[in-house]
């Protein structure tokens, strides 16, 4: 399926004219450059992080309430959504109320991944086949995520109830128990990896009509500088 196809869902859900989402098209996975992921804090209807991994042109995604954990204890249920631009690695500001999604994001982190996916034999698995099989592992190098992850499918396949599981390998990235909240951070705390800002600095910015994205345009997360948040 390529990127137009897969981000049909993406675009019947929203009015370019009135949301600053990105409409997707103009970026393209850069030839030899590892794919990237991006976290994503929205305070929608309900708080929560948005997973996205860059995977045949388009951003795969998923909403994950608690956030990422780096303690392999926890099990983070993690339900699939649309699939997203890969503009929106980019994406920090505002979404109107009234629009789908509606609300503030922010950036919380970005990077790189590697595939850690193998069969039975040991035989590396490509991603979106692992993927569409219900269960990948891969290798994150963010600015606050590092190490081995999985994602597992539990429940449904393909349906509207399909969920999944995002867990920490154990390796020597891991930690015990952080709390919960990607890092033990409150989300209302928490600072984006692009620019430092809260979600209510984020909100208030778009209200005085400050900058709405943190994009450089080139999307590529571990290209930029660490911003004061990284911590957070």
């Amino acid at each position: 399926m390529g990127p137009t196809r897969a981000l049909k869902e993406y675009h019947r859900r929203r009015d370019f004219s009135r949301t600053t989402e990105p409409k997707g098209g103009a970026a393209a996975a850069a030839p030899g450059e590892p794919p990237s992921f991006v976290v994503q804090i929205h305070d929608a209807t309900a708080m929560h992080f948005d997973f996205r991994l860059e995977v045949d042109g388009v951003l795969r995604s998923w909403a994950v309430p608690k956030g990422p954990s780096a303690d392999p204890q926890d099990k983070r249920l993690a339900m699939p959504t649309e699939d997203h631009p890969l503009e929106y690695r980019d994406f920090e500001g505002v979404i109107a109320p009234g629009e789908y999604g509606a609300g503030t994001v922010i950036v919380w982190d970005e990077g790189t991944y590697r595939n850690l996916s193998e069969d039975r034999r040991g035989q590396e698995v490509p991603f979106a086949e692992a993927l569409d099989g219900g269960h990948a592992s891969f290798w994150l190098e963010g600015r606050k995520l590092h190490g081995g992850y999985a994602l597992t499918r539990i429940r449904g396949d393909g349906s509207d109830r399909e969920a999944w599981l995002l867990v920490k390998r154990a390796d020597g990235r891991a930690r015990a128990a952080d709390g919960g909240t990607g890092g033990g951070t409150d989300p209302h705390r928490a600072r984006s990896a692009r620019t430092g800002r809260t979600l209510r600095q984020v909100a208030d910015d778009a209200h005085t009509g400050r900058a709405g994205t943190a994009g450089s345009g080139n999307g590529r997360g571990h290209g930029h500088g660490h911003a004061n948040g990284e911590a957070a």
